[in-house]
């Protein structure tokens, strides 16, 4: 057998199949092993490349183009710690159900623990961290070979995509020469299968009639309930669930990434205070509800995660297309496998309308207030955190993606980032919730949607610092608001900032970086903001700015901290009055 020939005819038919699955776009980290498939998949002209050496940084920059175009995206590797670096964006992606292909070269079985350089043990690497693993077999030119090659490509993109969507894991075994033959003008041509390419149709669950008439029928008569919506990644979503509500008069306490919070959708019933008024007991008590539904992922809000758990008692439905199961706290009552468009679309067909509802009207005139109170937010002079993000709907420019780092800042966009129609859609990485890679999943999901902005805190950018190298490289626009009070911010509002003998060393954690030089090293335009003037008018230009944009915004921790604490103590205090005055 021919192994050149073998090694190009097998590799062209997977990669050809890549292709017809609706792949458009393959990470590709430099290497030794990974050539044959490298330079095959260069070859193919719908194919985009693009070039990262940082393994680590280069699978969550696919991640990041995944979770804006809802695709798959291929990353390649070579064989050894390579493939290991991939782990952290692997994880991610499957908690937060985003799908991607991964592609590992590796030695031949020969070549396997026996001492051989770069050869790790890549069987089963990822663990049960993906959704499907296989270890492709070598090389071969015959038919079989060719079909077997291009139905394990098809499978993985669809795998990769049913509910839930996450990552799939091939492994490839190259033998040397590793060098395709590129000369065949039909190198992605196959006519081995009469109709040409696999084709694999997608499906959606779904209830029976019985059920959806059962579940109206009882939902109808209930008045007291409401309705959560964490993160969802659904175009279809918004509209069907604001209908629900309608018809039911529950309100919609709206998560920051379910896309509720910004659009030309009803926002008649969504509450975005909760994460504030829900950590006063007075709001809390005359807000019981009877039955809770909750769709997409667990909400960012630790008070309503409390809230949920002091309301155990009732019924708690939660609704999920993928089968899943969204329970940290194991306090649902009913878990419905449903499609979460179909739900609401089927129950809202079904449900009997009511007219009005007094509770809702007490969720909506208490939402209304806590805003008001909030907007006080707005008073505070100096460069602050919780104002800036108070600000974000004012300044950043309709249909815009936000997309947000975690520990502080994904807490503060709960908090101040309220209901608008300018459409910015927000975007974060809540699957293991790290603050790894939050600068290349920016940059990935910046390919697929413009303008994008970036906001996070000094760990975090100094983490992945890294993947600022896809922003020169590939002239990505990106503009990333940096918030430095030097340290971890989070931990001052956790019980270790009650023990100050070693707070600093162990969470404090410092690390007096000047991030100039590293914007100027990926040829970045950086500037330090020295106020609120400033602040806007940097804002303002930089939309007319291409490339990578970066604002470092100074703030104090011990500030921080206080002002949070004082703003949100002072409106507790206003609406344990509001409640005793309105409802009592």
């Amino acid at each position: 057998m021919n192994h050149q020939k073998a090694l190009t005819t097998y590799i062209a038919a997977f990669v050809a199949e890549l292709v017809q699955s609706g792949v458009q776009d393959v990470v590709v980290s430099p290497g030794s092993r990974s050539t044959p498939m490298a330079m095959v998949m260069a070859q193919h002209p719908d194919l985009r490349l693009h070039i990262h050496v940082d393994e680590r940084s280069a699978a969550f920059f696919a991640l990041g183009m995944s979770k804006a175009s809802g695709k798959p995206t291929a990353i390649l590797c070579t064989s050894g710690t390579a493939a290991a670096n991939y782990f952290p964006a692997i994880v991610e992606a499957y908690y937060s159900r985003v799908p991607l292909i991964v592609l590992t070269a590796d030695r031949p079985h020969e070549l396997r623990d026996v001492g051989a350089p770069q050869a790790i043990d890549q069987i089963h690497l990822y663990g049960k961290h993906v959704k499907w693993f296989v270890e492709m077999a070598p090389p071969e030119e015959t038919n079989e070979m060719v079909r077997y090659a291009r139905t394990v490509c098809a499978r993985a993109a669809s795998t990769s995509l049913s509910s839930p969507a996450g990552p799939v894991h091939l492994n490839f075994p190259f033998r040397e020469p590793l060098i395709p033959d590129l000369e065949n003008e039909d190198l992605f041509n196959f006519h081995e299968r009469l109709d040409g390419y696999v084709q694999i149709e997608q499906g959606h669950l779904s209830l029976n009639q019985t059920v959806i008439e059962q579940m109206s029928g009882q939902l109808s008569s209930i008045n007291n309930g409401i309705i959560i919506c964490g993160q969802i990644d659904n175009d279809e979503f918004s509209e069907a669930v604001t209908e629900l509500s309608t018809r039911l008069k529950f309100p919609i306490l709206a998560d920051p990434l379910s896309q509720l919070r910004s659009g030309n959708h009803d926002g008649s019933n969504i509450i975005d205070t909760y994460d504030t008024f829900l950590r006063n007991e007075d709001a809390k008590r005359i807000m019981k509800p009877d039955i809770i539904i909750r769709f997409g992922a667990v909400p960012v809000s630790k008070p309503l995660t409390i809230f949920l758990k002091e309301n155990q008692d009732i019924r708690q439905i939660v609704v999920d297309g993928s089968e899943g199961w969204r329970d940290p706290s194991l306090i649902a009552t009913q878990m419905v496998y449903c499609d979460e468009v179909q739900f609401c679309l089927a129950v809202s067909s079904t449900v009997e309308s009511k007219a009005s509802s007094e509770y809702l009207t007490k969720w909506l005139n208490l939402n209304k207030f806590t805003k008001e109170k909030l907007a006080n937010v707005s008073l505070i002079k100096d460069l602050s955190e919780a104002k800036l993000f108070s600000q974000l709907t004012e300044l950043l420019p309709e249909e815009s993606t936000l997309f947000v780092g975690n520990s502080m800042p994904i807490r503060d966009l709960d908090t101040f980032f309220h209901f608008n129609q300018k459409s910015i859609h927000v975007m974060a990485n809540r699957g293991a919730n790290g603050i790894d890679g939050i600068v290349s999943s920016a940059l990935g999901a910046a390919t697929k949607r413009q303008p994008l902005y970036l906001i996070l805190g000094d760990l975090t950018f100094f983490h992945d610092l890294n993947g600022l190298i896809a922003s020169k490289l590939y002239q990505i626009n990106i503009n990333i608001i940096l918030i430095n009070n030097n340290g971890g911010g989070i931990f001052s509002f956790l019980p270790q900032s009650n023990h100050p003998n070693n707070f600093e060393l162990l969470f404090g954690t410092p690390l007096d970086l000047t991030f100039e030089h590293a914007v100027n090293l990926y040829n970045g335009h950086y500037e330090l903001i020295t106020d609120w003037s400033h602040f806007t008018s940097s804002l303002m230009q930089n939309m007319e700015k291409d490339g990578l944009k970066v604002m470092e915004v100074p703030t104090n921790r011990d500030k921080n901290l206080q002002e949070h604490r004082e703003l949100l103590n002072d409106v507790s205090q206003e609406i344990s009055r509001f409640v005793h005055g309105e409802f009592q």
